[in-house]
């Protein structure tokens, strides 16, 4: 029997907040594993919208889900591994070449995304048979 692979890595940030509210602090190299060049996020997807469908060949993201919630699918080629992202204080990394796709987001989703480099078409891999056949 083959063991299942899981490829979610979840991040755990600290609340440091107070009655007044909550607050987060991401810092490069300290809660984030890698230095920060681009952030990003995702609001206002359309329901039964799904977006991703890529793999980077060389950048590294962190994935957290502000507000509302969203289902995560990560492919390395070989396994599948999905994570439900509903916390502002949880994320998940996810390395160079793994699929993903995002899912099921509620209407008052707010996705960020903290990537290790700056958009470069060139480092997209868009097509999933492209994607397997890296793995042959």
């Amino acid at each position: 029997m083959v063991a299942e692979v899981n490829l979610i890595q979840k991040l755990k940030f600290d609340n440091l907040g107070d009655s007044r509210g909550h607050l987060v602090s991401l810092e490069a190299l300290k809660n984030i594993p890698f230095e920060i060049k681009r952030v990003y996020y995702l609001v206002g997807t359309h329901p039964g919208e799904s977006r991703g469908f890529h793999a980077h060949r060389e950048l590294k993201q962190v994935l957290i889900c502000l507000a509302g919630q969203c289902r995560i699918v990560l492919d390395d080629g070989q396994n599948k591994s999905e994570t439900i992202l509903n916390s502002f204080n949880e994320g998940i990394l996810i390395e160079s070449m793994i699929w993903r796709e995002m899912h099921d987001f509620s209407a008052d989703c707010v996705l960020l995304v903290i990537a290790n480099q700056h958009y470069s078409e060139s480092d997209y891999i868009r097509n999933y048979d492209d994607f397997k056949r890296l793995y042959k």
